[in-house]
């Protein structure tokens, strides 16, 4: 079984208010959603949030789901999905504390995870979730 996962955040202002929204697919079925807004911060600490907010859910899902054998995370931040892969550097001591946090928790899942970077337009599931969360505050 494969799971296929999207994410956005995204913060009105920059900084502003933010939210993060995260979707799980398995062969076209939500497996899990949710938006959580996260008060004020930036674009990309609500992309990172968004990650580790994710694989959070992800590991209690995977404890549901032991045939699932490959996962593939989707989201429209090229700036997370290169510094995840450790092809970018990361200035930002913020933002660097936060991908520490993901590999952490990637270390820990028992499968390996494929972050993929995707256009906006791909990613309109976890987008709208942004925005229906941050429209409710």
């Amino acid at each position: 079984m494969k799971l296929t996962l999207f994410s956005d955040g995204g913060a009105r202002g920059n900084p502003g208010p933010a939210a993060v929204g995260v979707v799980c697919f398995n062969d076209k079925s939500v497996v899990f959603e949710f938006g959580k807004y996260l008060g004020e911060t930036t674009n990309n600490v609500a992309e990172y949030t968004a990650v580790i907010l994710g694989l959070e859910q992800l590991q209690k899902t995977l404890k549901t789901l032991p045939d699932v054998q490959e996962i593939t995370w989707k989201l429209d931040s090229k700036l997370v999905v290169e510094q995840l892969a450790r092809r970018w550097k990361i200035k930002e001591p913020r933002l660097r504390n936060l991908a520490q946090q993901c590999w952490q928790l990637l270390a820990q899942l028992s499968l390996p995870c494929n972050f993929q970077h995707v256009p906006r337009e791909e990613n309109a599931h976890a987008d709208a979730l942004v925005n229906t969360t941050l429209d409710a505050i």
